[in-house]
């Protein structure tokens, strides 16, 4: 089969997918908005899109975000123009719509089959809207301009001939009459790759390397923000700090967001997080943590292997791979309890759950775990099994894929 795929980000959610399909003999090619990209990518054929044009200053607040994905549209339709006039035709068009840019493909190729990855709908209610009494919206206009933003959602699901959903709980945002047109298949994690190493060992920051041996406490997002707890984690944190007096705290995340909006004036959250709680850490505990930014992927994964418990937290929202890979490496998790969580952590038996809000419960939880090796054990190896039996990538994900892109055909 000709199979496209368009992620502005490409590989993303498809960087086991698109190789994999090469590997099977089909000829794939990918748009991507990347400038910098190698004419094939592990077989994949890269083609370039550019816009032409940046969104109309003063345009109103709530059609901002639709004009942006209009844009993107756009720019991937004159591109896919572009292509079929060398007499390119794909049977299968595999998308990630959230950016807009598979908006127009079917108007060039009406008989190309398109699957689309559907990662979230937004919903006012239920979901991360509203979830965090502290980030409330500001304008009673949001829920409209919420409404708005699934434009995009909704022309693709009138489209789409299928969609693709990590996890249930994604899945289950999306509304009825789309639901049944999507399969439940996560992107998958490298099992083997992610496993554990009782005799690994990594130096943070130019400080004395840390090893299985020191306890280690670690916190992962792709950006510190809210959306994904970063505040509930800090606010715990002199209370850990005190608690855990060998303790090391290893924070990693950008100072950006990924999801949810940027704080009122120049501080970033990291920073306004951080001047709230450090007056309550003295300078000898405050030394014994460590923001190490965003990290070579090798690191992370030699961080996650030497952590001794693991923190994890998010609003209802899109699930992290990071905690997946945390229990393919046996980690013993805290996290939210949270619609997100119940399909991976399972209360006592493959992490500890606690409520998003309750700084005092994520220590507590957190310490007993410490205080607790066989239980840590226990928990770290029910995790790993579970990431094995339902999120490996070469034996369970990616067969499951593959099949559904030759459903798709």
């Amino acid at each position: 089969m000709r199979i496209l795929f368009v992620h502005q980000n490409f590989p993303g959610q498809f960087k086991f997918l698109a190789p994999a399909l090469v590997q099977e003999g089909h000829e794939v090619t990918a748009f991507t908005m990347q400038q910098a990209v190698p004419a094939m990518w592990q077989g994949v054929r890269m083609i370039f899109y550019g816009v032409e044009r940046g969104t109309t200053p003063g345009v109103h607040p709530w059609v901002s975000d639709f004009e942006t994905k209009t844009i993107r549209g756009e720019a991937c339709f004159r591109a896919a123009l572009r292509l079929k006039a060398e007499g390119y035709a794909p049977e299968v068009i595999i998308a990630h719509p959230g950016w807009g840019e598979s908006l127009f493909l079917k108007e060039v190729w009406p008989l190309a089959k398109l699957g689309i990855y559907c990662e979230f709908y937004y919903n006012p209610t239920g979901s991360d809207v509203g979830f965090d009494p502290e980030f409330l919206a500001k304008d009673e206009g949001d829920v409209c301009r919420l409404r708005l933003k699934n434009l995009n959602n909704i022309l693709h699901l009138n489209g789409a001939d299928a969609g693709i959903s990590p996890t249930l709980w994604q899945a289950s945002t999306f509304p009825d009459f789309f639901r049944s047109k999507i399969r439940v298949i996560h992107d998958g994690i490298d099992t083997d790759v992610l496993a554990p190493n009782l005799k690994v060992s990594l130096a943070i920051n130019g400080n004395p390397v840390l090893t299985k041996k020191d306890e280690v406490i670690t916190f992962v997002n792709r950006n510190l923000e809210p959306y994904r707890g970063y505040h509930i984690f800090m606010r715990a944190l002199p209370e850990l700090l005190r608690l855990r007096p060998h303790a090391r705290v290893v924070i990693v995340g950008g100072s950006d967001v990924s999801y949810g909006a940027r704080p009122d004036g120049e501080k970033k959250w990291k920073d306004i997080f951080i001047s709230e709680v450090r007056p309550q850490i003295s300078d000898a505990d405050w030394a014994r943590v460590y923001f190490l930014g965003t990290i070579p992927y090798q690191h992370f994964i030699s961080l996650l292997q030497l952590t001794t418990v693991h923190i994890y937290l998010t609003y209802p929202f899109v699930l992290s791979w990071s905690v997946l890979e945390a229990m393919s490496i046996g980690c013993a998790i805290v996290a939210s309890d949270t619609r997100p969580l119940h399909e991976a952590i399972r209360h006592d038996d493959t992490g500890r759950l606690v409520n998003f809000f309750d700084c005092s419960g994520l220590v507590s939880e957190v310490c007993n775990l410490l205080d607790d090796p066989l239980e840590r054990g226990r928990l770290g190896a029910n995790s790993r099994a579970f990431a094995q039996t339902n999120y490996d990538m070469k034996r369970v994900c990616l067969p499951r894929q593959l099949e559904w892109v030759k459903g798709l055909a």
